[in-house]
């Protein structure tokens, strides 16, 4: 029998579109520059195709191909001056500070929640040349960044403007919202979620005894995960060493792709069971401390630091989110090194094993990914828990020296690598 705690009314709101505001967290020297020379040309082709009267796109077109801009921004002023031109702003002159638009997609978004300054945008420069710059985003509209990033959100047309000395950017996202009418997650059932290597995800959840029952386990998911990334990985370092940077690439989107494919099944396949249980509350390990605390040598660190926990979590929280299943985070620290069911520290003598310190405990050996996933939950059950959302974005962990105004972000050629600042470890607290 459902709990009336779970009967609750949801309403879809289609299509419900928003301004996401960020603004570029000093850029430096290199990078004002370029944004400079972006504003410069892109106001230079639009002052021209104005002035020529371009009522078209193909007339537009002809006037800005000449112009040192990507293609997004060529493709936003073919949209924008037809209508300046044809009547519908009825516009005499242009002012001088016009903003940069990109058309849908032009600006990428990329989050390491490791960091102090955890959203990074891929700026478009020209069509070979981008930037890859930290950002401080409006904390009251953190779901929907994440939303994007897990492609929950469709990103629309964007606009890089500097105000004051200081570089902005407005994003478009659209979504569909599904929004509670009533709920209370007071007596809800935790369903603990342990993401990892081995077993790409975990879930199990308590019975009303408090007895640990049906976990469910993708292991063989995270077989493929790994084994796609250590192609990528292996295929890529070859490719650059012979100098094919673009084929390198190329190959590396494909295999993401299907990575991605795998995340998206995965997770939806969470959510269900999640609403296969009474009154049920996700509970996720917070990421602010996951990677930072990860030191297991040089090359189990590329592996899992590489990993994309954050693309997990994001996509766990929109789907529960659309099911109107409410998500909670809790300091990952020992979950996996604990026992669930006396609190001791045990050890893992196989990736896949738990083995309880304690003698009088009726835990010897214990499936090690369950084994975290019930902690977890009871992190919850304890009170030691908080919602993403009312997480501080300045806030990180302990000792963490993970750049915080983006001045390690420096180089003649930005890539999606620069927007990583080198980090020092701290243990290997971290389930």
């Amino acid at each position: 029998m459902v709990s009336s705690a779970v009967l609750m009314g949801t309403e879809r709101m289609p299509g419900v579109t928003k301004t996401l505001e960020l603004r570029l967290v000093d850029p430096n020297a290199h990078k004002q520059r370029k944004l400079c020379e972006t504003r410069e040309a892109y106001q230079q082709a639009l002052q021209a195709a104005f002035d020529a009267d371009c009522t078209t796109q193909s007339a537009t077109n002809n006037v800005v191909v000449e112009y040192d801009l990507s293609g997004y921004a060529k493709n936003a002023l073919k949209q924008y001056v037809p209508q300046l031109c044809g009547g519908s702003y009825d516009a005499d002159e242009l002012h001088d500070d016009h903003p940069v638009k990109f058309t849908n997609e032009g600006v990428q978004l990329d989050h390491k929640p490791q960091n102090a300054l955890e959203w990074y945008v891929k700026v478009p420069h020209h069509d070979d040349y981008h930037l890859w710059i930290p950002v401080q985003a409006n904390p009251d509209q953190r779901d929907w960044l994440e939303a994007l990033y897990a492609d929950d959100a469709e990103m629309g047309e964007s606009r890089l403007f500097e105000r004051d000395g200081t570089w902005y950017l407005h994003v478009t996202a659209t979504r569909d919202i599904e929004e509670q009418s009533a709920a209370s997650a007071n007596e809800g059932t935790p369903v603990g979620v342990d993401i990892g290597e081995a077993s790409l995800v975990t879930v199990c959840h308590r019975d009303d005894s408090g007895s640990p029952v049906r976990p469910k386990l993708w292991a063989d998911d995270g077989k493929t995960v790994r084994q796609l990334r250590k192609t990528h990985f292996t295929a890529k370092r070859r490719l650059q060493r012979r100098g094919s940077e673009r084929i390198a690439e190329s190959y590396g989107d494909v295999l993401w792709d299907r990575i991605d494919h795998v995340v998206h099944r995965v997770t939806r396949e969470v959510v269900e069971y999640a609403e296969s249980v009474e009154n049920p509350v996700l509970v996720l390990e917070d990421l602010t401390y996951i990677r930072e605390n990860m030191d297991y040598g040089a090359y189990m660190n590329r592996r899992l630091h590489g990993w994309g926990f954050a693309k997990l979590h994001a996509q766990i929280r929109y789907k529960a989110a659309e099911k109107g299943i409410p998500v909670e985070t809790v300091n990952p620290r020992n979950t996996s090194k604990e026992c669930h069911a006396c609190d001791k520290v045990g050890s893992r003598p196989r990736q896949a094993t738990f083995r309880c310190s304690n003698d009088s405990c009726w835990v010897t050996e214990y499936q090690a990914d369950v084994n975290g996933a019930i902690n977890i939950a009871d992190r919850y059950c304890s009170g030691e828990s908080h919602r993403q959302s009312d997480r501080n974005p300045q806030q990180k962990a302990s000792d963490d020296d993970s750049a915080t105004d983006g001045a390690s972000l420096t180089g003649p050629q930005d890539s999606h690598a620069d927007a990583e600042p080198q980090q020092v470890t701290h243990g290997t607290n971290a389930s």
